[in-house]
C-alpha cells in the first residue's frame, strides 16, 4: 500500500521540489566517491561488477544495530550471491575509515565498505536523514536505501522503507537483481 501511495504523490512532489529529489529508478546515478577499509579513494565505477554494483546506504556499522543485522545479512546471504549475477555488493555510510574496516574484520566482510564522513556522497543522493540536527551523534547519517545501478551508471531499482528499523530482506534485494533479466 505505502509503494501505491508513494507512486501516486510522486509526480507532486517532483513538481514541488525536483532539485530536492531522492535519484529514482531510470535517473543516472549521483557520483559516489568514498574511501575503502585500505584508505583507498573508490569510485562506484571502479568497483561495480560486470554487470553493476548494489549499492547499500546504511547509519553506522558502529552503533546502529539494524544496520549491523542487515550487513550481517548481507554478507552472510546476498554478497556472494549478487557477484555470481554480476554485481557487486558496495556499502556506504558516515563512518569512519577505522570503523568500517574493524566491522569487516570481525565479520568477514570482502566486499567494498566505504566512508563518506563528511556526508558528502549521502547529500549528493539527498538522502541525508533530517531528524538528526548539527552536534548529534546521528547527524550526517543517511536514511537507509538500496540502488541497483548498471554499468552504464543508471537506477535499475531503488529499495527503501518508511524507517530505519525496518530494511529489506536479502530475497527483496536479490528478487530486484534477478527482475533485471540483464
Amino acid at each position: 500500500m505505502r509503494y501505491f501511495l508513494l507512486s501516486a504523490v510522486a509526480p507532486l512532489v517532483m513538481l514541488a521540489a525536483p532539485a530536492a529529489a531522492i535519484p529514482a529508478v531510470g535517473e543516472k546515478a549521483p557520483a559516489v566517491v568514498g574511501v575503502d577499509i585500505t584508505g583507498r579513494q573508490r569510485t562506484l565505477k571502479q568497483v561495480a561488477g560486470r554487470k553493476g554494483t548494489v549499492l547499500m546506504f546504511f547509519r553506522s556499522a558502529s552503533w546502529c544495530p539494524y544496520c549491523k543485522a542487515q550487513l550481517i545479512a548481507m554478507n552472510d546471504g546476498a554478497a556472494a550471491q549478487l557477484a555470481s549475477r554480476g554485481y557487486t555488493l558496495v556499502g556506504l555510510s558516515y563512518d569512519a575509515v577505522p570503523v568500517l574496516a574493524r566491522f569487516a574484520a570481525e565479520r568477514n566482510v570482502a566486499w567494498p565498505l566505504l566512508s563518506d564522513p563528511q556526508s558528502r556522497v549521502i547529500d549528493g543522493w539527498q538522502l541525508r536523514d533530517p531528524a538528526y540536527p548539527p552536534g548529534n551523534l546521528a547527524h550526517g547519517v543517511p536514511r537507509p536505501a538500496i540502488y541497483v545501478i548498471d554499468r552504464k551508471g543508471v537506477i535499475r531499482a531503488r529499495l527503501m522503507e518508511d524507517t530505519y528499523r525496518k530494511r529489506p530482506p536479502v530475497e527483496v534485494v536479490l528478487a530486484a537483481v534477478d527482475a533485471l533479466g540483464q
